[in-house]
């Protein structure tokens, strides 16, 4: 009987472990300024990686300095991509099926430009069923460039949410909201501080053609003395607090959000955020924001995946539910030893 004891009395220590393990861990996302992943799509030679970088420390409050007024609260975990998307990225979309989203030609490691909302949104359903998840946005018609529908509660109960029609709760990766944009953009979780710009800090960055330093963007850069083409998105300036590049110059980036902000409309227009390279300083702050048709495309508009963990984003706080039950089973070792 003394060995069964001292077994039970191990065995149940290696539990223990584990859970507080997990709860360390869970905490550590819940507190870490950024986390990366690397995620593959396609394949053959059509494949291709995405970097996403984890956007943590959930039910943030909400920045009231910049627009629209208030912005940048998000309630759960999720990631965005540490990049925009390049031109390879839909050259490989393109080979892969049927559908053909135009963008300019500038190379392949340059952001993919000229390209629409609706078509940014083909492309992320894309990214969405090649993976075996569900596909975002709603479309009914089959061109390329054609606007969505609105999620219905009734036709569509699985993915209807009355928070956001535009979006599925069954989706994985998406375009970024108003909110899921502003906070990696502009929050730094070390201070629970937004700033005006995505450098960190309430002055403008540096301006400069390319190159990745630290407070530097890609912006005022057009004229004759100055290149007319974005930066390759691996060298579109210093990272955000968060550790994400070109938020703030290179190029205009959509938004998932609409004019509406109640996201009541498929048709309605839709917002860019961050300015492109050849834009002053005001366009990449956290008070700029600029209005566009879903189906048009211009030769600075970009964009950029956010991908969510489950369902709609909303990731379950592990932190109190963890650490509960890792009091409980510490309760629970108590009592069994008092009983042995």
């Amino acid at each position: 009987m003394r060995h069964f004891h001292l077994f039970q009395g191990l065995w149940t220590r290696i539990c223990v472990l584990r859970v507080a393990t997990g709860a360390l861990a869970a905490m550590a996302i819940m507190a870490a300024p950024s986390l990366a992943a690397v995620v593959s799509f396609g394949s053959g030679a059509n494949a291709f990686n995405m970097d996403f970088v984890t956007i943590g420390n959930p039910d943030n409050a909400a920045d009231t300095t910049g627009t629209p007024n208030s912005a940048g609260s998000v309630g759960y975990i999720y990631s965005i991509g540490k990049f925009e998307v390049s031109e390879d990225m839909i050259n490989k979309f393109n080979a892969s099926q049927s559908l053909v989203i135009t963008h300019d030609t500038r190379g392949t490691a340059k952001p993919a430009t000229n390209v629409s909302w609706n078509e940014a949104a083909r492309f992320v359903n894309w990214l969405n069923t090649s993976t075996g998840n569900h596909a975002a946005y709603k479309f009914t018609t089959g061109g390329v460039n054609d606007d969505i529908a609105l999620w219905d509660a009734t036709a569509d109960p699985l993915d209807y949410d009355s928070a956001n029609g535009l979006r599925s709760k069954r989706a994985k990766y998406v375009l970024p909201s108003l909110n899921e944009w502003y906070k990696a953009a502009y929050y730094d979780s070390s201070n629970s501080t937004f700033y005006d710009f995505a450098n960190g800090s309430n002055t403008r960055p540096i301006a400069v053609t390319s190159g990745t330093d630290s407070n530097t963007a890609v912006y005022t850069q057009s004229g004759e003395a100055s290149p007319t083409v974005p930066a390759d998105i691996t060298e579109a300036g210093g990272l955000s607090p968060y550790g994400v590049m070109g938020l703030g110059g290179n190029v205009w980036e959509w938004e998932e959000s609409l004019f509406d902000p109640t996201n009541s409309a498929g048709s309605s227009g839709r917002w860019l955020r961050g300015g492109g390279w050849g834009d002053s300083f005001y366009s990449l702050s956290s008070s700029s924001r600029f209005p566009n048709g879903a189906s048009d495309g211009i030769n600075n508009f970009g964009f950029r995946v956010a991908s969510l963990s489950s369902g709609a984003g909303a990731v379950p706080e592990p932190s109190m539910i963890v650490i509960g039950t890792l009091f409980g089973l510490g309760g629970l070792v108590a009592k069994r030893r008092m009983k042995t």
